[in-house]
């Protein structure tokens, strides 16, 4: 068993010392992998919308002016960069620290949640995949854009090999596959596209009603 609130400390310490360099080393990534993905992701947030694992606000631009955006993150230093983000974009943005699978929030609290990139780098994404269903309103749509372990076996050994250093390095792993997880957590599927050679995958699923 993962002892998350152990892990989720180390991860602080880590993010501390690696946010200055995210933005860009994801900027690479991001050309590589995620084409239009953010866009994509935040073009479907509607009404009151909880971003989980919000990072350095890299979402923020593509958000529709009428959403109410409340951004969760479990790095001070990453919420820094969001914070400076948002005005620059002039964005109304709440932003909130914490750790993701015990969200500060009463049940039923978000139209939509958001989450990029964010469940590769949780301690137990099962914990958090809870939580964003118990936070959306039944109804609610739950977004989810994130690398995820290939079904193309040699893809899949790799990310094996290169997962141990990435999570020494940020706490990332590479061969994470959410999807059962979500629907196992009471989620109604409505989308799911693999990409990239199945390292990439985004998923619509909502609440039932």
């Amino acid at each position: 068993m993962t002892d998350v609130t152990a892990e989720n400390e180390r991860l602080r310490k880590l993010w501390q010392e690696y946010a200055p360099r995210y933005d860009s080393d994801i900027g690479r990534l991001e050309r590589m992998l995620l084409d239009d993905g953010r866009a994509w992701v935040c073009g479907q947030a509607k009404g009151e919308v909880l971003e989980v694992a919000i990072g350095s606000g890299r979402n923020l631009e593509f958000y529709p002016d009428e959403v109410s955006l409340t951004g969760f993150d479990l790095s001070p230093a990453m919420l820094d960069l969001a914070r400076e983000r948002a005005a620059t974009l002039g964005r109304e943005v709440e932003l909130r620290e914490g750790e993701a699978h015990e969200l500060p929030f009463a049940d039923s609290s978000f139209d939509t949640v958001v989450c990029t990139m964010g469940l590769c780098s949780v301690p137990d994404e099962r914990p958090v995949i809870a939580e964003m269903y118990r936070v959306l309103r039944p109804g609610g749509r739950l977004v989810l854009l994130d690398h995820v372990g290939s079904h193309h076996k040699l893809i899949f050994l790799w990310q094996r090999l290169l997962e141990k250093s990435m999570l020494r390095q940020c706490g990332d792993y590479q061969t994470r596959r959410p999807l059962p997880l979500v629907q196992q957590a009471g989620f109604v599927i409505e989308y799911q596209k693999r990409l990239k050679l199945g390292v990439v995958e985004r998923v619509t699923a909502r609440k039932p009603a």
